[in-house]
């Protein structure tokens, strides 16, 4: 059940809007539920009564008071069920009203001296409640904190009702479209709102910036019509953002400040997390080290993998007992999404974005972080943008797998995270982002996986004998072996034996990283943190040649297994090189 309140100063316009055909002709039968006296007249059932009565009794003590009336002096609430919900009587619906205004201050019950107010039902999930805030005794109403009242209110008819439950709000979510943007949204063949649309683009623009010029710079270059406002000194003070042809009914542009679109993006905020400046991932010394390619790899390939390692390590943060680091480091993530909707592959692209989305909201609370430092990941979502859009496929797919991967444990634990401190809609959020990225993942890995899946089903059976007991051996209380992706983990590790790893401790290392015990698959969290960790290709290479056994193959395949070495300019033959032989030249690969 969620109350949206709202101010006006035409008590007559709004009841017409009320009472007429909606301007979609949705209102149907439009009719009081309950009014401050019992008695109000009706102009829907009544045939006497007319929208003129009717204002004139709601905006008595207002003319009353005179000059000295507030200028908005009508209050405005609706109240509206989830869909899953029951239907509501118009009796219910008027217990419902009565309770509203109790709450909120502006009719308690029992005083004789309440503001004057109508609910009206036009719909069967919805009512509209008005009301004039002049008092009897002519004083305004103490209804300070109507918003957060009326939601409070409503939890509790959720819960005695049996009514869908919503998660409490905090005051950090950003402000939802009103009804006359949402019409107009769809008046216009748009399934979004110009304020969610610049909402959307001002944060993608926010992503790995480095400074506030190269922001403004990215806001115009994403189209949108950018005004600041200046002091004297030619400081910028502010800014406001509008669509490119949306006006309103004088033809001028409809602006909206970044603080009206969330919370954190006012620019004092914008400029806090601006502050400290990304870093290149080049100067970031572990990430760097861990994660630098060979070259001829892709550029976005590159990003993605340095991006899953900084997810990784806000992973780790959030199991952390510093609450700032923490918080800032969703800041962070939040970026790092937004960074990878923007430049995603057609295959992915709508799941990320609604995961970017859907995570934003998880990014705000009331914690606040502007000591700790998320330079990392923002440097990640940096080095995203300014690698370009990935291909999705080949190392580019993989890659992407790769990070997501990650992304989706880096969200089950932010839902944790939120969850322990009571921020119950910034879990659910992070929740809902864990169930995009899901699906992101899924169409991202599919080609990869399943090729690593063949060529681990190609392997010899002694070689896939050997990696299966390396895997039981590294996680005895896991049962794997039924997992779709054990396939994919055997190529992994024979991959990675032929690259010149021991796979046993890099296993262990990929184990030890951080617990599985959130992952849907853990072969698959395996395989790329294996893949990332070696250097790996995020594709597999080319598979081990069947050939026939003879006495000097076996010999030299336990010499391999046993930790002998080839003589210098003797070939390699054994089952773990067999693969490096061009058969052509019979010469070991350069």
């Amino acid at each position: 059940m969620v109350p949206d309140i709202s101010r006006g100063s035409r008590t007559y316009g709004l009841l017409a809007y009320l009472y007429g055909p909606g301007k979609r002709d949705e209102h149907i039968d439009p009719h009081q539920v309950a009014s401050f006296d019992g008695f109000a007249p009706d102009p829907g059932r009544d045939p006497d009564a007319t929208l003129t009565d009717l204002s004139r009794v709601l905006d008595l003590r207002v003319n009353q008071l005179g000059d000295r009336a507030p200028k908005n002096h009508v209050w405005h609430c609706s109240v509206r069920t989830d869909p899953g919900d029951r239907y509501l009587t118009d009796a219910e619906w008027g217990e419902v009203a009565r309770r509203v205004v109790h709450a909120t201050g502006i009719a308690e019950e029992g005083d004789p001296d309440g503001c004057r107010w109508v609910a009206v039902r036009h719909a069967d999930d919805h009512i509209h409640i008005l009301a004039t805030i002049v008092r009897g005794d002519l004083r305004q109403p103490r209804n300070a904190y109507d918003y957060k009242r009326s939601q409070a209110e409503c939890r509790r008819i959720e819960k005695e009702w049996g009514l869908r439950e919503l998660n409490a709000g905090d005051g950090t979510a950003a402000q939802n479209p009103t009804s006359a943007e949402r019409f107009k949204a769809e008046r216009t063949g748009h399934d979004r709102t110009p304020r969610e649309i610049l909402r959307e683009t001002v944060r993608q623009a926010v992503a790995g910036a480095a400074d506030e010029a190269e922001f403004f710079a990215r806001l115009t270059e994403a189209g949108l019509r950018v005004n600041k406002r200046l002091a004297p000194s030619g400081d910028t003070l502010g800014y406001t953002v509008a669509l490119p042809g949306d006006r309103n009914h004088d033809g001028q542009p409809i602006w909206f400040p970044g603080s009206k679109l969330a919370p954190d993006l006012s620019l004092p905020k914008i400029r806090r997390r601006l502050a400290a400046g990304p870093v290149d991932q080049d100067d970031e010394p572990h990430t760097a080290h861990r994660d630098t390619l060979p070259s001829g790899r892709s550029q976005p390939s590159q990003a993605r993998r340095q991006a899953a390692h900084a997810a990784e390590r806000v992973t780790t943060a959030l199991g952390q007992e510093d609450d700032e680091d923490a918080a800032a480091q969703l800041v962070g993530v939040g970026e790092l999404l937004d960074a990878l909707a923007q430049t995603s592959p057609a295959a992915t692209r709508h799941e990320l974005r609604e995961a970017a989305r859907a995570f934003e909201r998880a990014t705000r609370s009331h914690i606040r972080a502007e000591r700790a430092d998320n330079r990392a990941v923002r440097a990640a979502a940096r080095g995203i943008i300014r690698a370009g859009d990935a291909l999705g496929r080949g190392e580019d797919g993989g890659a992407t797998a790769m990070v997501l991967s990650t992304l989706v444990l880096l969200a089950i634990a932010a839902a944790r995270w939120h969850s322990a401190r009571g921020h119950a809609q910034q879990a659910a959020a992070s929740a809902q982002a864990a169930h995009h990225l899901r699906a992101a993942y899924r169409a991202a890995s599919h080609t990869s996986i399943r090729a690593m899946r063949e060529q681990g089903r190609r392997l010899p059976q002694p070689v896939r004998q050997r990696h299966a007991d390396t895997i039981n051996t590294a996680l005895p209380n896991h049962q794997l072996g039924g997992e779709p992706g054990w396939d994919a983990l055997t190529a992994t590790l024979d991959q990675a034996e032929r690259a010149g790893h021991d796979p046993a401790a890099l296993l262990k290392e990929a184990i030890e990283w951080r617990e599985l015990d959130t992952a849907d698959s853990v072969t698959d969290v395996l395989v790329w943190r294996m893949r990332r960790l070696g250097k790996l290709p995020a594709t597999p290479d080319a598979p081990r040649r069947r050939c026939t056994t003879t006495a000097k193959d076996n010999k030299a395949s336990t010499a391999s297994r046993t930790g002998a070495r080839t003589a210098p300019g003797q070939v390699d033959t054994s089952p773990a090189r067999v693969d490096s032989v061009d058969p052509r030249s019979r010469q070991p690969r350069r």
